[in-house]
């Protein structure tokens, strides 16, 4: 299908590839991967003849049809709908249907055969072509990508870049290519467009090269890893877990023979040093000098998984309660987002907030940071000191200081030595932390703007998307930065491995109210998929239909009326209770963190115990109510 043959291209006097080979056959799904500035998006635009390659060959067939997905698409402008933009695909079908309007005003005025068999053909060829079902599939595929109905009748040029590159997605996809190359494509996507994303790639039928730092996302996908590190590319016959176990496999046997080399290198090499100085021995010694030269030397296994291992400065904890959210009520023109919610955050919870886009995942993370107004309030506990990371952030890094300065100027109280650690965990090491600010990339000014994040005196991060542009191997670091951080945290993120690898709590919006899962991402999922979530599913127009007779109710005998009365007279009384026992439990909660309380281990003690038997009364009083509840259902169903 494609065939890279010995690629060499170079910036500069650097050699991104170096005599790179790697051939791509029908069927295969590849993940294209490696760190940043390794050449994975240069590559791309290598294929699809962008770029040219500084030596060898790119060979492909002539009829090859490639749909290509990359960021500059971010740049695309249009006054059109999305579904006109997304229906751009059909080329001839749309040249078809503006020949067949014409055609049908002409045949008003013009009845002869040659206008009548011209439509004839023209409407054949555009049944054949499937033409009257385009718009259904652009409707779809664009829902499917996180679009209502509304939207799609919106113009391009009103949304923002992250729902523009989806527009662009849908519009590839639509033009069913006989290979997709597609650069980051869930960067900008909300979960449920990735799983939507996942679905029907695993369907398509053509060969797809993806670069992603979405672990989970490959390992869906690709049947294929292809690593492309030090100017080369390196196939595994895997998914990206797959090549995880393969790599250490093989860097286990390089390791070995690499260590065999060298015990065979310093054994040579004593033997010429002892035999050198003697005539009759100086013969074979330089014999075994240019066979030591012309060996082909192994290298060595390269440690590509830093560790993190600093520790995070708190100059106090914070008290048990870190944020209280009651009443909040929060709303856009024509969204809805809160009503009358309240939420808990205590010491110790590792929060993922996660949902669709739209859903107000960042306006929540706003409002518990201060920087957004609603009704309601949102009150933070006692000695909570707060650092909010958000994209946005990146702007506000400074151009003219290098990255060592931004975090000295950050971070006072930490020394050089601290900082410059620090810094290497997150992949820049010797003389990287003299580059200016201005000449990194966006993976990189995202890496610093984490570092200083890490290195504050906050024992609370609200952190906003933290693994945008970032490569695999450094969320990898993220992941151990927080395993490490012994404070409190929520973010929101669509990396699925970072979640599950992070969080003890999951929060989801869903009927303008915060929800809470007690347990990892993993576990939630499960949960989620076994419970029935009403989805709203559009009205069909159907034709008045005449009223059916409704049912007389069922006669209900004096028993049954009394032992209902009974009932229900009782489950007003545990919802008394229940109204009691919370209100207790919020009184038990403020004495906790008050600092006489906990600073106290004795009245702490005391407290606790309180607190946990009230708690045990409140559930044991739930469970009373919902048995009542399902009683009364019975008798008057």
């Amino acid at each position: 299908m494609i065939s890279i043959n010995n690629l060499t291209f170079l910036i500069g006097s650097r050699a991104l590839y170096d005599e790179a080979n790697w051939h791509i056959k029908p069927g295969d799904r590849a993940g294209l991967i490696g760190a940043n500035g390794t050449g994975k998006s240069t590559l791309l635009k290598l294929i699809v003849g962008e770029y040219a390659p500084s030596s060898g060959t790119i060979s492909m067939s002539k009829d090859l049809k490639i749909g290509y997905l990359n960021q500059d698409l971010l740049s695309y402008e249009s006054h059109h709908s999305i579904l006109h933009v997304a229906m751009e695909a059909f080329e001839r079908q749309n040249q078809l249907h503006d020949e067949i309007e014409e055609l049908l005003k002409k045949i008003e005025t013009d009845y002869s055969e040659e206008v009548l068999y011209k439509l004839s053909d023209k409407q054949q060829e555009f049944e054949a072509l499937d033409g009257y079902n385009i718009e259904y599939r652009a409707n779809e595929i664009l829902a499917g990508l996180g679009f209502s109905t509304a939207d799609q009748h919106r113009p391009l040029n009103t949304f923002s870049g992250g729902w523009r590159m989806r527009v662009m997605l849908a519009k590839i996809l639509l033009q069913n290519p006989d290979i997709l190359l597609l650069d980051e494509p869930t960067n900008h996507m909300d979960l449920p467009s990735i799983k939507w994303l996942e679905n029907y790639l695993a369907g398509f039928e053509g060969a797809i090269v993806i670069v992603s730092h979405d672990r989970y996302f490959l390992d869906k996908i690709v049947n294929r890893t292809v690593e492309s590190r030090k100017g080369k590319l390196t196939v595994y016959a895997g998914n990206y877990s797959f090549y995880v176990e393969e790599k250490a496999l093989r860097g286990e046997i390089q390791k070995g023979e690499f260590k065999n080399q060298q015990a065979k290198i310093k054994q040579e090499e004593r033997l010429i040093e002892r035999f050198k100085a003697k005539a009759s021995k100086a013969k074979m010694a330089q014999s075994r000098m240019k066979a030591l030269d012309k060996m082909e030397r192994i290298d060595d296994v390269d440690d590509e998984n830093p560790t993190v291992n600093f520790s995070f400065k708190f100059t106090k904890p914070s008290g048990r309660h870190v944020v209280r959210i009651e009443h909040a009520t929060k709303h856009y023109p024509n969204v809805h987002i809160l009503e009358d919610a309240e939420a808990v955050i205590e010491k110790g919870d590792k929060i993922a907030l996660i949902g669709a886009n739209g859903k107000g995942k960042s306006t929540l993370l706003r409002m518990i940071a201060g920087t957004e107004k609603f009704d309601g309030f949102c009150e933070t506990g006692h000695n909570v000191t707060t650092t909010f990371f958000a994209q946005h952030q990146l702007e506000s890094l400074h151009l003219g200081n290098s990255i060592l300065e931004e975090l000295q100027a950050f971070a006072p109280k930490h020394s050089d030595t601290e900082l410059r650690s620090i810094l290497g965990c997150f992949l820049f090491t010797g003389d990287d932390v003299f580059k200016k600010i201005k000449v990194l990339s966006g993976g990189e000014k995202s890496r610093v703007a984490l570092a200083k994040s890490l290195t504050t005196d906050s024992n609370f991060l609200i952190l906003d998307e933290p693994t945008n542009h970032l490569d695999i191997q450094s969320v990898n670091i993220l992941i151990q930065a927080l395993d490490q951080f012994e404070g409190t945290f929520i973010a929101v993120s669509h990396d699925r491995y970072f979640l599950d690898n992070v969080a003890n709590k999951i929060w989801f919006i869903e009927g303008e109210k915060i929800k809470q899962y007690p347990g990892t991402y993993e576990e939630y999922e499960e949960w989620n998929s076994k419970r029935e979530i009403p989805v709203s599913k559009p009205i069909p127009v159907k034709l008045p239909e005449k009223p059916k007779e409704k049912e007389a109710p069922k006669p209900t005998s004096p028993n049954t009326a009394n032992q209902l009365k009974k009932l229900n007279d009782e489950l007003k009384k545990v919802e008394t209770v229940i109204a009691e026992q919370e209100t207790a439990i919020k009184d038990i909660e403020l004495e906790l963190a008050n600092e006489q309380v906990y600073s106290d281990a004795a009245k702490l003690a005391e407290a606790n115990k309180r607190y946990l038997s009230a708690k045990q009364d409140l559930e044991s009083s739930q469970t009373k109510w919902e048995t009542l509840a399902t009683e009364i259902m019975e008798l008057e169903g």
